[in-house]
Order: C-alpha cells, then structure tokens, then sequence
C-alpha cells in the first residue's frame, strides 16, 4: 500500500464512519478498486476506525466528561443511578457489551466469509430497506433523556448486526433506534456515544494481535489514513447532525441501495473479485 492509497482510504473511512452506509463496506470495495486489488482487511479497517472514534471523542467532549463523572458518581453514591448522565454511561456499558462478546465468538468469520463482497452488497441493500421502513414508520418523538435500558440493550444487539460489512454500524443503531421512536438527531447522537467503547476495544486489539503480522499495510501508511480519517470524520459528525435534524434518511437509502447493486453487476461481469 502506497501512502497515497493510504491517504485515499483514510479519506473514505472519515466520510462514510458515520453515515449509514457501511465504512467497512467502503474500504472493502475501495481496496478492490485501487491498483493492488486487495482488502484492507478488518485489522486495518478497526485501527483505521479509531481515528474517527477519536473525532468522537473530541466532539462530544463535553458531554462524554460528564457522562463519565456522572457514572463514577453512582458507583460512589455521590450521583444517584437515576442521573440522566449517569443511566447514560451504564447505557453504553450494557450496551456495548453485545458487540465485544459477538465479535470475540465470530472473530474468524468478521475476517474471513463475511468479508465477501456478495455478503456486503446483500447487506447494504437489505439494511437499506430496513432503514427506509424505520424512517418512514418511526414515530420520532423520544429524545435521549428517555432512553431505557431496554432501549439501551436493543441498541446494542443493533450495533453488533454492524460486524457484518454492509450493515453499518451507525446505520444498524439509527434504524433501531428509529423503529423504537427516537429522533432523528436523538439516534445518530447516540448512535455514536455507543460506538466509542467497542470501536476502541476493537481497534487497539486488532493494532497489538497485528503488529507483528505482515499485511497490505505498513505502520506509516496505517498512521496516516487513521490521521486523515480523524480530520474527516470530525468534520462530517456536525454536517451529518445538523442535517439529519431537518431532512429524512433517504438519500442515505437511495444511495446504499444503488451501490449495492452496482456491486452485483460489477460481480457478475468479473470486474472486481468477491
């Protein structure tokens, strides 16, 4: 991998982390796409994402403070567990918890089958009608500071759906939080606080289980495309919120549905290799 391809897939990781439309599904066609023809593979793909799980943290700092202290503060009787801040940090916890254990079961798999791209444009046209039907049947009138845990652990089981490229994992969690009558904005936002434990465990593990490893990437050019991902990603978080706070999902629908049956022909005609 050149620097400049790592560049490139840096460029992509940030654009599509937190749209609903799959980054991994992205860096997957687009490794197929460059001149080596190759996956990235999943170990680059999660140290990758902890660039833009970094833009996240930069973000919502504020808020992930508090969250943070509100947490510690129940654990010492401080804060009462009823806190919003506080239900908030063991929302994620319970929340993230789904993902680790699914992702440690079927860690095989995340780096081998599922990685094929007929599972991918299956999965990017499947959840996209799945993503239509929540927007549109959603009744989208719950914020965050009415999330249940109940709420909290089905978000979660919707986020694991994301260890399969082509679901996405912010547009595996907005769908369930959609169909469960949260906002628009109310779903993206926690679509991605809950992303930020998981995505950090998994990227620091595939970055020491890897490091040693050879692959398609060197250490530099992995630097780099998680640098220009963290940049990129920033800036998409607050055009992505502010633009879901008035406008529905389906661009997002439209554009998943067409790429992944691009995907099909490109498949069919033996332009790019499953």
């Amino acid at each position: 991998m050149t620097w400049l391809e790592a560049a490139f897939l840096g460029l992509i990781q940030g654009l599509t982390e937190f749209l609903p439309i799959s980054s991994s599904a992205h860096l997957r066609v687009a490794g197929e796409l460059l001149p080596g023809a190759s996956d990235p593979g999943a170990a680059f793909t999660a140290i990758t994402q902890l660039g833009t799980e970094t833009a996240v943290l930069v973000y919502f700092w504020k808020d992930i403070v508090q969250i943070v202290k509100s947490w510690i503060g129940s654990l010492t009787g401080k804060v009462p567990r009823s806190d919003p801040d506080a239900r908030m940090g063991w929302l994620i916890i319970i929340g993230s918890v789904p993902i680790g254990v699914l992702g440690l079961l079927f860690e095989d798999q995340i780096e081998g089958s599922f990685r094929s791209l007929w599972i991918v444009a299956t999965m990017l046209i499947v959840f996209g009608l799945f993503l239509a039907i929540a927007d549109t049947i959603g009744k989208q009138v719950r914020t965050l500071d009415k999330l249940s845990y109940k709420h909290g652990i089905l978000y979660g089981l919707a986020q694991a759906l994301a260890l399969i490229p082509g679901v996405s994992r912010s547009g595996g969690t907005i769908t369930a939080g959609l169909l469960m009558g949260y906002t628009r904005e109310a779903a993206a936002r926690y679509a991605f606080l809950l992303a930020v434990p998981a995505v950090f465990a998994s990227g620091l593990y595939q970055l020491a289980t890897s490091w040693n490893e050879p692959g398609p990437y060197g250490g530099g050019e992995t630097a780099l495309a998680t640098l220009v991902a963290f940049v990129v990603g920033f800036v998409i978080i607050g055009w992505f919120l502010k633009y879901v706070s008035t406008r529905s999902y389906k661009l997002f629908v439209w554009y998943r549905i067409a790429l992944g049956l691009l995907l099909y022909i490109l498949l069919g005609i033996g332009v790019i290799n499953a």
